[in-house]
């Protein structure tokens, strides 16, 4: 294994800066998720890592040795790239092998690791096979095996599961970790699906216009996002997302929806009248009984079921939009009146004009009705 550090990395196509000023640390062992729409850098960022890409600025360190000059083939790094770049007259056998053989391995270890890492990956049926005879989902597979069969420090998947059928996607989501574990790399991984990177991420760089916007675990990336662009790229049903404005009250600051004010913890820091935007996500909203004293009413537009969940579209006393999100099965309105609930230590609060996350996340009904 070996460390991987990037510091102030700038990279510039002509006049459009595509990398700026990126300073990042992947630890033995770790496997970062890059994270992000597309063209927010992150293949980029991969092929500067692996040295097909030379930085117009910085330093790329590799287990604490500066590699920003080493040529490619001399890092030691494996890399599945998003768009196969398999050799179109090899087989799959021989496109896997091509590692080990630039290594000059016998023929029967090059045989024993190839056919080894093709089991693991369910494609040894198709190593003979050309590329032009494989559906993309065992391409992508293929290129994937090539990337580990050598067992490489550094493992570079740029998107290795996005021509994957569903069903081996989310088998793959499973396995993952624990294939990559055993080859005892350093892993950076990019995808633009939020639960692939929960999934198979010890962190996550949440990157956007060649910045990293957030890096943090899962749960921090989840539970507590920088700003309110990171918030709407996780989860499904997306963030709910309600403008408030924010007063003094007897017992300090509060918001309201549907004429329900919400206590704002004393460490939160914002002011009377700030221009908010009040977060909560559609699993920490319930259906409460009307006489409840967190009771917020609500008027069920629709309800869908989504095999595994039901989510119901619900407006406010002012006709804002809210998603309610809870497990199948479980009892609730789906038309008139209702009253919901947001969970206290689930709500978030951004500044309407930064999009920033402000002070604690943390809210509570207010005890008596200090309407704003």
């Amino acid at each position: 294994m070996a460390s991987v550090e990037l510091q102030n990395i700038t990279k510039r196509y002509k006049d459009l800066t595509v990398l700026d000023r990126i300073s990042l640390t992947v630890a033995e062992g770790e496997t970062l998720v890059l994270f992000g729409p597309s063209g927010a850098g992150k293949t980029v960022l991969l092929r500067l890592i692996c040295g097909v890409v030379e930085p117009e600025d910085g330093r790329v360190l590799i287990g604490d040795e500066d590699m920003t000059d080493v040529e490619a083939e001399d890092r030691g790094v494996g890399m599945a790239f998003q768009n196969f770049a398999l050799f179109p007259h090899m087989s799959a056998f021989d496109n896997i092998a091509s590692p080990l053989e630039a290594r000059k391995q016998t023929r029967g270890a090059l045989k024993d690791g190839v056919e080894a890492v093709a089991k693991l990956l369910r494609i040894d049926h198709v190593l003979s096979h050309a590329p032009r005879e494989l559906s993309n989902g065992q391409k992508q597979r293929t290129a994937l095996a090539r990337a580990l069969v050598g067992s490489p420090p550094i493992l570079l998947l740029d998107d290795p599961l996005r021509n994957v059928d569903a069903k081996l996607r989310f088998e793959m989501r499973l396995e993952l970790p624990r294939l990559l574990a055993d080859r005892n790399a350093t892993v950076i991984y990019v995808t633009q699906d939020y639960k692939e990177a929960m999934a198979l991420g010890d962190r996550i760089a949440v990157m956007s216009a060649g910045q990293i916007e957030q890096l943090g675990t899962p749960a921090e990336i989840y539970l507590k996002p920088a700003n309110i662009e990171i918030a709407r790229l996780f989860g499904d049903p997306t963030i709910n997302l309600l403008d408030v404005t924010v007063r003094t009250g007897v017992h300090g600051f509060f918001a309201e929806i549907s004429g329900v004010p919400l206590n704002l913890p004393g460490d939160v820091k914002v002011r009377d009248g700030q221009a908010c935007v009040l977060g909560f996500r559609p699993e920490t909203v319930s259906f409460v009984e009307a006489g409840d004293g967190h009771a917020i009413p609500v008027e069920i537009e629709a309800e869908t079921p989504l095999n595994e969940k039901t989510v119901t579209l619900a407006t406010t006393a002012n006709g804002r939009e809210i998603l309610i999100s809870r497990p199948a099965g479980t009892p609730g309105p789906s038309s008139g009146t209702a009253h919901i609930a947001i969970a206290p230590d689930k709500a978030l609060l951004f500044d309407r004009e930064s999009g920033e996350r402000v002070g604690a996340s943390l809210l509570s009904t207010v005890a008596e009705g200090e309407a704003a």
